[in-house]
C-alpha cells in the first residue's frame, strides 16, 4: 500500500495554487472595474458642480456670461486639470417661459486613469438670471 500525501489526492497537487492564481485575477479585475466607474462618477460630480457654479456666477446681475465661463474653467483645473476645462461655452435660455442661464461642459470621461484614452462627457449647469 503507497503512503498517501498529507493534504489530498496526489493528482490535486498545486490545485491551490492554480485556483489562487485565477481567483486573485478575476478579484483584482473586479476591483480595477469598481475603481474605474467611481473615478468616472468623480469625474462627472466634479464637472456638474463647476457648471453649476459657473452659471450661478455667469447669472448674477453684475457679471457677464464670460465670466461664468471663467469660473467654470477655474474650478476644472483647479479639481481635475486643464485638459477638463478646455471646452466650456455659456449660454442664454428659457425655462418654463424664466430666463435662465445655461453653461455647458464638454469633457473627456477617463476610461484608463487620468490618463490614457477616453470618451466625452457633457455636464449642463443652469442658474435662473437675475433681472
Amino acid at each position: 500500500m503507497t503512503p498517501r500525501p498529507r493534504g489530498g489526492v496526489a493528482g490535486e497537487r498545486g490545485a491551490a495554487v492554480a485556483e489562487f492564481a485565477m481567483v486573485s485575477a478575476l478579484v483584482l479585475l473586479l476591483f480595477l472595474g469598481v475603481v474605474q466607474l467611481a473615478l468616472a462618477l468623480h469625474v462627472r460630480a466634479l464637472a456638474t458642480d463647476a457648471a453649476a457654479e459657473g452659471a450661478r456666477v455667469a447669472a448674477r446681475a453684475d457679471r457677464a456670461p464670460d465670466d461664468g465661463a471663467a469660473r467654470t474653467r477655474e474650478l476644472l483645473t483647479a479639481s481635475l486639470s486643464s485638459r477638463y476645462a478646455a471646452d466650456v461655452s455659456v449660454g442664454r435660455t428659457t425655462y418654463d417661459g424664466l430666463p435662465v442661464v445655461e453653461v455647458v461642459v464638454r469633457a473627456p470621461l477617463p476610461v484608463v486613469g487620468l490618463v490614457g484614452p477616453s470618451g466625452a462627457l457633457t455636464v449642463r449647469g443652469h442658474a435662473l438670471e437675475e433681472g
